[in-house]
């Protein structure tokens, strides 16, 4: 899928780094017959919003593209004329990343917007919506695949459709890996028909992407008195599902990407993973062929934005699993003083270490 035509020196990747998708994605790309019920953006006295079919509150995304405003500008309702231009323009996005010192992002959607795509449980409407956006995706990456990693979205409602899909945009330049919101059986607990999926991912050589959790509700709009600090929920029980389903027992070439959990949290769960399987095994029937920890330690990578934590615990958790992020343009990341950021985190480890958290493991895991 990766595009190498084209080498150069990485000294940044952004491993997790997002797209606003523009208002017309989906009415100019979807069949006639599906446009009166395609995302939409509505104005609001507020600022703008997407409305989507089956979510009952509009979707408003100033916190997914206000990076670099002041701390008081940054409000979750925003209008689109207003955002960085980036976000939906490939041209612009490189000169907003060269600002950043960036030279390559890994470029995912916005979460809310792709939860109801992904949750949709009409079929076709599903399929037509997810097409729609990985074709708008290709285009923005071919602007300049040697830069861009565009993650294809993987359909779930069957695993024929996911299959066909991947292969469908396998070749395009600048896609280089695909990310999963729900298994390809459409729930979440895999099923043994999903191994097409698993296996395809194995041969392609591109690992399996899940932004910061899995999910077969539709969005809401932010109550939570502070959102997004709990993105460590989700991602140890898919972890252990894995493990325990014996897919990495069945496919050893298997790498998934945890984007946007952290990793300070690791050296904890592997450490009572383990010893919970150490009790349990002597009754247990447990079919996989190694501790817990093991297959963490093989086969899944994490992504952090700000985690001195995780940084500290560097060798607990294996440098070669961790990838910086900015999360560009959400209001995690801290564009255009990322460097910033980094040379205060990264004090003190030594520069071989530092490159793979930094570049390294990111141009390793998607063929920049």
């Amino acid at each position: 899928m990766a595009d190498t035509s084209e080498r150069r020196t990485h000294r940044l990747i952004s491993a997790d780094s997002h797209v606003n998708e523009p208002p017309d994605l989906w009415i100019d790309r979807v069949p006639a017959a599906y446009r009166d019920r395609a995302p939409r953006i509505e104005h609001f006295d507020e600022g703008d919003a997407w409305i989507i079919e089956g979510v009952d509150d509009p979707i408003n995304f100033g916190w997914n593209a206000c990076a670099g405003l002041e701390p008081e500008q940054m409000r979750g309702w925003a209008r689109f004329e207003d955002l960085r231009p980036g976000g939906h323009d490939p041209a612009a996005r490189l000169d907003e990343m060269d600002r950043d010192g960036v030279d390559a992002e890994v470029l995912y959607p916005t979460p809310r917007l792709s939860n109801a795509i992904v949750a949709n449980r009409d079929p076709d409407y599903h399929l037509v919506m997810i097409q729609a956006y990985n074709d708008w995706l290709s285009e923005y990456v071919a602007h300049a695949p040697d830069r861009f990693g565009g993650l294809a979205i993987i359909p779930n409602r069957g695993v024929e459709a996911a299959v066909a899909e991947m292969h469908r945009v396998a070749d395009r330049p600048g896609l280089r890996g695909y990310m999963m919101g729900c298994y390809p059986n459409g729930t979440l607990q895999p099923a043994p028909e999903d191994d097409k999926v698993f296996g395809l991912l194995a041969e392609m050589g591109t690992p399996l992407n899940i932004h910061v959790a899995m999910g077969d509700r539709m969005p809401t709009a932010h109550r939570s008195k502070l959102p997004g600090w709990g993105r460590i929920f989700d991602i140890p029980n898919r972890m252990l599902q894995l493990i325990f389903e014996g897919v990495f027992d069945r496919f050893p070439g298997l790498d998934v990407v945890a984007a946007e959990v952290d990793c300070g949290w690791l050296p904890y769960v592997k450490e009572q993973v383990d010893n919970n399987f150490h009790r349990l095994a002597p009754t247990s029937d447990f079919a996989i062929a190694d501790p817990p920890s093991t297959y963490i330690d093989r086969h899944f990578h994490f992504g952090f934005m700000t985690d001195p934590v995780g940084i500290t615990l560097r060798h607990h958790i294996g440098v070669e699993r961790m990838l910086w992020s900015t999360d560009y343009p959400h209001i995690s990341a801290d564009w255009p003083n990322s460097w910033r950021t980094i040379l205060n985190a990264f004090s003190g480890v030594p520069a071989d270490e530092r490159r793979l958290m930094l570049a390294g493991n990111a141009e390793r895991l998607y063929g920049f």
